[in-house]
């Protein structure tokens, strides 16, 4: 962390168990992200009344370059606000991973993959003048496919080495897709001199 990480308290007596819990805390953010600019902490216990439970906050402020910060607010919860602050720091700090964690991958480009989005199968023949054509499936079968089952009327999109996924039914003459989805476009080739 470039800037040293700061914890204010504020109402809330500093103790050295909670202290280290959020110095352990912060190196786990560290893990996730270790270009940190800084990290702000304040644990609050505004009203300190007994009769209304001990309300607690933590506050977590982080910057990331090059221009983000995240801020997680949390507020002790439970009967009479009687949640114990180890646990409201956990929580605080289980909610910054998680934004954090979104952040980085963000950044790095990393999206993460749904399965309605894998190719289950690339289109292996066409006849375009016939509307129909053939896929072959990532276990080496070959499916036929119509172009009204082709989804958001992309028949005309499709090439050989299209990437989809299919929903498969019996036909009259064998196994045949009752729906084909584009789910991957090859890349255009290149062009030769």
């Amino acid at each position: 962390m470039q800037v040293p990480p700061e914890i204010a308290y504020r109402g809330v007596d500093k103790t050295e168990y909670i202290d280290n819990l959020i110095r352990h805390k912060i190196t786990k953010l560290e893990e996730i992200c270790d270009y940190l600019i800084s990290c702000h902490i304040a644990i609050e216990n505004p009203h300190r009344q007994r009769q209304t439970g001990n309300p607690y906050q933590v506050r977590l402020d982080l910057r990331v370059p090059p221009k983000h910060e995240l801020v997680v607010k949390r507020k002790s919860t439970g009967k009479n606000n009687e949640e114990p602050l180890e646990a409201l720091i956990r929580r605080t700090f289980q909610a910054a991973q998680r934004e954090l964690k979104k952040l980085v991958e963000k950044q790095r480009g990393e999206v993460k993959r749904h399965p309605e989005q894998e190719t289950m199968a690339i289109v292996a023949e066409l006849f375009p003048k016939e509307n129909y054509g053939f896929i072959k499936t990532v276990g080496g079968r070959d499916i036929y496919f119509h172009a009204h089952s082709v989804l958001n009327n992309d028949f005309d999109r499709l090439e050989v080495g299209t990437g989809v996924r299919y929903s498969e039914e019996a036909g009259e003459k064998g196994p045949q897709a009752s729906t084909v989805e584009i789910v991957d476009k090859p890349p255009f080739p290149s062009k030769q001199e």
